[in-house]
C-alpha cells in the first residue's frame, strides 16, 4: 500500500459521514507541503492557555492547509465554469469562506489566526482576512435591557440579522464591508470601531455558534443560516472535562494580566482570592458555557466539513473529514 494515502483508523461505520484519521495517519497528507512558520510566530499566534506547538502546526495545519488550496482551486474552477454558464463573464471575485466553530476556551482563536498565517503563505500569496463574531454580539446596553446578560453567547445574544448581511455582502463580491469591533477588555462592542474587510481571497470566520441553524419556519419561508455562507467549516472538539478546567486556569491567569487593567470589565476580579477567583469561574462556567456548549454548541458538531479532537493536553489526536 502507498504509504502516502493512509487509511482512515476508525472507519468501520459505513454509516458515518466522516472519515475519522488518527493523528500520525493525517501527518502523512502533509505531502511535501512547505512549514512556512517559525516557532516564535507559532507562540506570538496562540491565545493564552492554549499551547501549540511547531509539530501541532506540521502534523495537523499543514495537512489542513493543502486540503484547503485545493478545495480553494476546486471552487474556484467552479465558479468560472458557472459564469460561462450564465455568460457572466464580468462577475467579481467571490471569497472562499471557512467557519471555524466550538466552546469557549477549546482554542477556536488560536486556530484561526494558524490558518490564516498559513494559507497567506501559499506561493500565490491570497488574501487572507479574519473576523469574529464576537463583534455581532449585542451591545451590552442592549442585553441588560433585554435581560441577556447572563446568556451572552448564547444565539439570542447576536444581532444574526447584521451578520446575515455582512457575510452576504462577502459573497456578493462588495468593497470595503464593514463589521463591528468588539474588545475582550471592556466585554462590548466598540461605539464606531470597525473591522473593514475589502474582497479577501479567503475569509475566516469564527464564532461560537457559527454553524448553528434557523428554526425551520412552516411555511416554506427562506431563512438563511450562517453556515450557507461557508465553503468550509471546522469545529474544534474536545471533552467536557477538559474545556471546564481549560477554562477555569485560563480565568485565574487573566487575574494576573488582561483583568489588572483599569479598562477591563473583569477588573473587579483581580483582586479576589485565587479560591473566590475559583468559585467565581465554576459558576461562569456551569452557569453560562457549560449550558451553552450543551445546548447550541455541540449539537451543531456534525454539521462541520472538519472536526479536530483535541485531548487533555490541547493535542489534536483525531480528524474527521466529511466525505464529499
Amino acid at each position: 500500500m502507498d504509504q502516502r494515502t493512509p487509511v482512515p483508523a476508525s472507519d468501520s461505520d459505513n454509516l458515518s459521514p466522516y472519515r475519522i484519521f488518527s493523528r500520525e495517519e493525517w501527518a502523512q497528507l502533509r505531502a511535501d507541503a512547505p512549514l512556512t512558520l517559525t516557532a516564535d510566530e507559532v507562540l506570538r499566534l496562540q491565545s493564552l492557555n492554549d499551547p501549540i506547538s511547531l509539530d501541532e502546526v506540521a502534523a495537523i495545519y499543514l495537512p489542513l492547509s493543502r486540503l484547503l488550496s485545493l478545495y480553494v482551486a476546486a471552487t474556484q474552477g467552479l465558479f468560472k465554469a458557472t459564469q460561462r454558464f450564465l455568460m457572466a463573464e464580468n462577475d467579481v471575485k467571490v471569497p472562499y469562506i471557512i467557519g471555524v466553530a466550538g466552546s469557549v476556551a477549546v482554542g477556536k482563536s488560536t486556530t484561526a489566526r494558524v490558518l490564516q498565517a498559513l494559507l497567506a503563505r501559499w506561493p500565490n500569496t491570497p488574501k487572507v482576512d479574519l473576523v469574529t463574531t464576537d463583534g455581532f454580539l449585542l451591545p451590552n446596553a442592549e442585553l441588560n435591557r433585554l435581560g441577556l446578560m447572563e446568556r451572552k453567547g448564547f444565539p439570542e445574544s447576536y444581532d444574526t440579522n447584521a451578520l446575515l448581511r455582512f457575510l452576504a455582502d462577502i459573497k456578493a463580491g462588495k468593497r470595503s464591508v464593514r463589521a463591528p469591533l468588539y474588545s475582550h477588555l471592556v466585554y462590548d462592542v466598540v461605539p464606531g470601531e470597525e473591522v473593514v474587510v475589502d474582497r479577501p481571497d479567503i475569509l475566516i470566520v469564527e464564532g461560537l455558534n457559527v454553524l448553528q441553524p434557523a428554526r425551520m419556519p412552516r411555511d416554506g419561508t427562506v431563512i438563511p443560516f450562517v453556515s450557507d455562507f461557508f465553503d468550509f467549516s471546522v469545529y474544534i472538539d474536545a471533552e467536557e472535562a477538559d474545556l471546564h478546567r481549560w477554562y477555569v486556569n485560563r480565568f485565574l491567569r487573566l487575574r494576573h494580566t488582561a483583568f489588572r487593567d483599569p479598562k477591563s470589565f473583569f477588573r473587579r476580579y483581580a483582586e479576589i482570592s485565587e479560591e473566590e477567583a475559583i468559585t467565581t469561574a465554576e459558576g461562569l462556567w456551569n452557569r453560562i458555557n457549560l449550558a451553552n456548549l450543551r445546548e447550541n454548541i455541540l449539537p451543531t458538531r456534525q454539521r462541520a466539513s472538519l472536526i479536530l479532537k483535541k485531548g487533555a493536553s490541547h493535542r489534536i489526536e483525531t480528524v474527521a473529514l466529511r466525505r464529499l
